[in-house]
């Protein structure tokens, strides 16, 4: 199984036509991509749920990612959510997290292992609380030991936020800041979008400037961290300058959404969330889902599998829902055909499926099939309201597209 998602990651990723340079650019990806990569899910999942309009009924297929999202799903009460993955370690982190919801006694105990992550009685928690009910591959994957010769399940008494590849890039991130005497805490520090903006303006804003960071952000190796394939690398920057790009994302993140209601600015300027008593948290892990998660956890299913694949092996108008994060920025235009013949198929009528992209327009238009195109409906309005709510602001667009 670890050679088929390694081969299947590879496919997915490494340019057929591209140069030998960028193939091995692009293999390097590939290899740090197998790892953990997202403790946390960088898709804001209460603007994925109005996308969605999930109802009672609804059936749910999703990327895990960090599973965060597949399980805030449930607070809006579908029949079910499968959580897909190819990264054993997001699966790892998804099955954890469901065998804690089940397993652990109250909330104070899920919130002292999951939003601080950082206790050292949390080692203690998963071995007398969790582990026990873990399936086998799960437990191995936290109890073995990283490159460091550290139990991977320490990271949770050290701090998962700053694990994986994305952490450690906005570790190295605060390094840089740091370097240049950028103080990130005084955004979270700001009482109002005006202070917030100051902030940017004065402490942010100017390190785009440098030589040395718009020369290192146009290699696409420096954003590896952020889970942006060399391919996708080129959408994103379009005709700019990739630190152009990049300063416009982090202006929406640090000066369009109040801090004291965006977790995933605590996350890229605090490295962690808030621990203040009305912290703002992803839906599954607030006290006033506690209970709903609990009864709903067994709708829940992450699975290791090929997304393309496990959607082809649907019954026909099985499914309602479907949640391709940015995959398809790395697909070619067969492969984005074969994606959408087998939703097409498997979809019930009015399904819905939301996806972002690098860029912002939709990268379905003169690139699918038309006679598969023109089965769905683009919701544009709906589109761009969602794109502009997205408090994760990595994304040029959330899109969403509805069975015809």
């Amino acid at each position: 199984m670890a050679t088929q998602a390694k081969r299947i990651i590879e496919d997915a990723v490494v340019r057929k036509d591209a140069g030998l340079g960028d193939k091995l650019l692009d293999k390097a990806f590939a290899l740090a991509f197998k790892g953990l990569v997202y403790a946390q899910i960088w898709e804001d999942p209460v603007v994925d749920m109005e996308g969605l309009a999930l109802q009672p009924d609804s059936r749910v297929m999703c990327i895990a990612s960090g599973s965060c999202n597949a399980l805030s799903y449930l607070t809006a009460n579908p029949e079910s959510v499968t959580a897909v993955d190819l990264n054993r370690a997001h699966v790892a982190l998804g099955r954890l997290k469901i065998a804690a919801i089940r397993h652990l006694p109250n909330y104070e105990r899920f919130h002292r292992f999951f939003a601080h992550a950082d206790h050292k009685e949390n080692a203690e928690v998963y071995r007398t609380m969790i582990a026990p009910h873990l399936d086998a591959e799960s437990r191995a994957y936290w109890e073995r030991r990283d490159m460091r010769g550290r139990r991977r399940i320490s990271y949770f008494t050290r701090g998962v936020y700053r694990k994986g590849l994305l952490g450690n890039f906005i570790g190295l991130a605060h390094l840089f800041a740091k370097l240049y005497k950028i103080d990130l805490s005084k955004v979270l520090a700001a009482s109002t979008l005006e202070e917030q903006r100051e902030v940017f303006e004065r402490e942010l804003a100017p390190v785009f400037e440098k030589k040395f960071i718009r020369w290192l952000t146009d290699q696409p190796a420096s954003l590896f961290g952020l889970g942006i394939p060399p391919a996708q690398f080129d959408h994103l920057a379009g005709d700019e300058r990739m630190a152009e790009v990049l300063r416009r994302r982090l202006e929406k993140l640090a000066c369009d959404f109040a801090v004291k209601d965006n977790y995933f600015a605590w996350q890229a300027f605090g490295r962690g969330y808030d621990r203040s008593e009305d912290a703002p948290l992803p839906p599954y892990l607030q006290r006033g889902h506690w209970e709903a998660m609990k009864a709903r956890i067994e709708r829940l299913t992450v699975t290791r599998a090929n997304m393309v694949e496990w959607i082809g092996a649907r019954e026909e108008a099985s499914m309602d829902r479907f949640v391709l994060l940015d995959a398809q920025d790395w697909m070619n235009n067969a492969q984005l055909d074969d994606l959408w013949a087998k939703i097409t198929r498997a979809s019930r009528p009015g399904a819905r499926v939301l996806f972002r992209t690098a860029a912002e327009p939709s990268l379905l238009p003169g690139r699918l099939d038309e006679n598969i195109l023109s089965k769905w409906r683009y919701l544009d309005e709906l589109s761009a309201d969602l794109t502009r709510r997205d408090r994760s602001s990595i994304y040029g667009g959330v899109h969403v597209y509805e069975l015809a």
